[in-house]
Parts: structure tokens; C-alpha cells; sequence
């Protein structure tokens, strides 16, 4: 019996961890892709959850299908933005019942070997869990298109140039100050492109600011005398927004990973102040720090 009381509000469905590795032959040179992807579906899809009526439903099976075999004709595998927007494209064309496509793709990271001190041209090296990661959200009304790309995994460490005082301390507060530290911290960094033109979006060179963010991100961690993770974090996204005037906003979201003193003292060792050369690195908990800096309306493009 059907309970009045009740709506459904949102809903979506479709295919997640679709996996493939591109290779293009061009050539000696070869390059190749791994991507993980995603793809959600939204729009007239109400009676297959509220009625049982399965003639609303692009089959998950079919959503795997499309991402293999635009995955083979495309030539944009390596851009996984364009790729997205190929993918969302297609699905709004070949189903007037959707009004919203959702394509995330992950593309892991393999780097070209340096074989006698040259890039070799079919080899290639996972030297890092870091990923390159995008969100297609292309919406049929007002044909509107949302793009996140993102930085994730890069994990980062120095071992000086970081400090930490001067916070707000109370009765739980035990924590000590201190001017010198380790700063360690697994980037993830998301930066966002819209535009209700898609043909803007396609012209975009997102992998020079995916290459351009990186930088931005590991010069600035590496040469900002940090007063806090916090500080260190609005410097990076000041600078980015201020080379790239395409990224309408960015986020970062820091885990402060923490080593830590080891105290020797039981062994007549001092392990302590100018001493302190020998840590602990404390899985959790961590802080976790996070900031969003977007442009002013009137300044966006």
C-alpha cells in the first residue's frame, strides 16, 4: 500500500568503476591512460523506483558499454575533462528522458621511465599513488556544464620551515607551541570550471593547469615559512586563482599528518628541543584542515 506521506526527492543511478588503460600507438612515442570512471544518469526515471516501470532505465550494463567504446574512439582519453564532456554529450543526445549526466573519472598515475637518460618511449613507472580526477555534471537545461578536476593522493613532506603557535588555548588545551616542526600532508586539491557554452569548455587546456596547480601547490609548501596548515593553504589558492582566470574556485582539503617526538629519555638519551632528530609518525588522529576561495561574482569570467 502506497504511503502519501512520502516522496521521492532525488534519485540517479548508472555505472561505477568502469576500468580501462587507453594506449595510443602514434608512432614510437606511445602514451597510455588508466582511468576509473563513473556514470550517473538523472532526468524522467521516477517509475522505476515508485512503479516498478523499467522502461525508463538505461540498462547500467549499456552506461559500461558506452564508457568502453567511447573510450576506444576517442582521442582524449589522456584529457579526462574532454573525455567527460564526450561522454555526457553522448547520453543527453541518445536519451531525451535524462536531464543530467555525471561523469567522475580517476586517471592513475604512470610516469615514462628514464632509460640511460632519456624518456623511453613505451615505458612507463607507477612512482606514486597520486591521481588526476574530474566531475562532469552536464545538465540539459540551459545546456549547462559543470567541471571539478582535482589533484588527489600527492603526498608531501618537510622537514622544517613549518611552525605552530600563538592559537587560542583553554582548559582542554595541552597541545605545545612550537616554531619548528615537520609539515607532512596528502594533497587534495579541486578547482572548478563552468560555463552554460560548452564549446568554452572544450577549449580549455586543463592539463596545463592541472600541471600548473601541481606546481603552484609543491612550491609553495616547500618555500612558504608556515605559520599554519591554514595559512600555507590560502597562500597556494591566492596564487592559482591569480594565474589561471578560467578556475571559477578552488578547494583544498589537508590532512595534517603528524610525527612526533619519541621520547629515549629511559635510555639516558635526549630526544628533545635541538635535539629532536628521531620521530614517530602518528597514523590518527589528524587534523584535517579544509578551505574553499572563490571569486567575487563581478570578477568571475
Amino acid at each position: 500500500m502506497a504511503n502519501t506521506q512520502v516522496y521521492l526527492k532525488d534519485a540517479r543511478y548508472g555505472k561505477d568503476l568502469v576500468r580501462f588503460m587507453r594506449v595510443y600507438r602514434n608512432g614510437p612515442q606511445q602514451v597510455c591512460s588508466e582511468l576509473t570512471v563513473r556514470l550517473l544518469l538523472e532526468g524522467d526515471i521516477e517509475t522505476s523506483y515508485t512503479k516498478a516501470d523499467n522502461s525508463v532505465v538505461v540498462p547500467t550494463d549499456t552506461c559500461k558499454n558506452t564508457v568502453n567504446v567511447l573510450g576506444k574512439r576517442s582521442k582524449n582519453c589522456e584529457n579526462i575533462e574532454v573525455f567527460g564532456q564526450e561522454i555526457t554529450e553522448h547520453m543527453l543526445k541518445m536519451y531525451g528522458h535524462i536531464s543530467g549526466v555525471i561523469v567522475e573519472i580517476l586517471k592513475h598515475k604512470w610516469t615514462r621511465m628514464i632509460v640511460d637518460g632519456k624518456p623511453h618511449p613505451h615505458s612507463f613507472v607507477r612512482d606514486g599513488e597520486e591521481l588526476s580526477t574530474t566531475r562532469v555534471y552536464h545538465q540539459r537545461a540551459g545546456n549547462k556544464v559543470t567541471i571539478t578536476s582535482g589533484l588527489k593522493n600527492l603526498l608531501v613532506l618537510k622537514t622544517t620551515g613549518s611552525a605552530f603557535h600563538g592559537f587560542h588555548m583553554c582548559e582542554y588545551t595541552t597541545l605545545p607551541e612550537v616554531w619548528d616542526r615537520i609539515f607532512s600532508t596528502a594533497i587534495d586539491c579541486k578547482w572548478t570550471f563552468e560555463s552554460h557554452n560548452p564549446s568554452v569548455l572544450r577549449r580549455i587546456n586543463y592539463q596545463a593547469i592541472h600541471e600548473g596547480v601541481k606546481e603552484i601547490t609543491m612550491a609553495t609548501f616547500a618555500n612558504d615559512d608556515s605559520a599554519s596548515v591554514q595559512a600555507t593553504m590560502y597562500l597556494m589558492q591566492q596564487q592559482i586563482l591569480g594565474r589561471f582566470p578560467e578556475v571559477a574556485e578552488i578547494e583544498y582539503t589537508l590532512p595534517n599528518k603528524h610525527y612526533v617526538q619519541i621520547d629515549l629519555s629511559k635510555f639516558g638519551i635526549d630526544n628533545s628541543g635541538k635535539n629532536l632528530d628521531l620521530y614517530y609518525p602518528q597514523a590518527d588522529p589528524s587534523g584535517l584542515i579544509n578551505c574553499t576561495v572563490a571569486r567575487k561574482p563581478n570578477a568571475k569570467l
